[in-house]
């Protein structure tokens, strides 16, 4: 069985669904929910709300004072925090289960301890990303999803909820085991959802990485995109779903899903690349 594939992109990548896959229906784009979140954080920071500089402490009334940790760290991984939450990884098949709320409060109350790393210096974090969405959440009174349909979505023309952690179930695109069953799905709509927990359709996810990347419809492209000079990107993977994002500086632009490892994406993704010849 070959694997459901969407590829769509600009000047020199031509579009291809293939094997089954669905460009309009919803689908889990994994740690790709990290640019949601960081625009996010860049629109409050332009109007004059939260600052990126915003010491973390100021949101989180359990984070312990002089922590040092400001919401910019978190938004570029240099909060010295750990790349998952502890406890998590022990359930294979929904690691992120035992993550919930309170167990996220408790966290956060002893932040001192948690931090693996020095601040600073450079971990990918989805613990840190967690927590930066439950600082935003917190600070604006505002749910997540409310976030990102204000700050994101309809500034871009798209409708509330187009970008969402619970699409309905007749129009998700899963992955299936060999007989043709869909495969359990991990619990990503708790606290970790700021760090990978949305669901898209390949257009308009396609539709926000060229207004974000490319025609820079919200300003500057938010720091959760990594940068490899002269493209930047992002990737992301759940379970049995991965997908990629990326742009180059003079307006080309790429969107690779498969329901398949993020390995086998970032190859597929890589050839269209160097096919469009961006890396010359």
């Amino acid at each position: 069985m070959r694997t459901p594939l969407c590829l769509l992109g600009g000047a020199g990548i031509h579009d291809r669904v293939a094997h089954g896959h669905d460009a309009y229906r919803f689908v889990e784009i994994g740690s790709l929910t990290k640019v949601f979140t960081g625009t996010v954080l860049a629109r409050l920071a332009a109007e004059g709300g939260l600052g990126l500089d915003t010491p973390l402490e100021e949101c989180l009334e359990e984070v312990p004072r002089g922590s040092g940790i400001t919401l910019r760290h978190l938004a570029e991984h240099t909060s010295g925090l750990p790349r998952l939450p502890p406890g998590t990884g022990g359930l294979p098949d929904d690691p992120y289960a035992p993550f919930t709320e309170p167990a996220l409060r408790e966290l956060l109350r002893d932040l001192d301890r948690v931090a693996t790393g020095r601040l600073g210096g450079s971990e990918y974090s989805n613990l840190g990303y967690a927590v930066l969405g439950h600082a935003l959440v917190t600070a604006t009174g505002r749910s997540y999803q409310q976030l990102v349909d204000t700050y994101v979505l309809l500034p871009l023309g798209l409708e509330a909820g187009a970008v969402t952690a619970c699409p309905p179930e007749s129009r998700r695109l899963v992955p299936r085991d060999l007989f043709g069953r869909p495969r359990s799905l991990w619990t990503l709509t708790g606290p970790i959802l700021p760090a990978g927990g949305l669901w898209s359709t390949c257009r308009t996810l396609a539709h926000v990485v060229v207004a974000l990347l490319v025609e820079r419809g919200l300003g500057d492209p938010a720091p959760s995109w990594q940068r490899s000079s002269p493209i930047r990107w992002h990737d992301g993977a759940t379970r049995g779903s991965s997908v990629l994002a990326a742009a180059h500086d003079d307006g080309e632009w790429i969107l690779v899903h498969r329901l398949g490892s993020v390995a086998g994406t970032n190859r597929i993704a890589k050839r269209s690349i160097l096919a469009a010849g961006w890396l010359r």
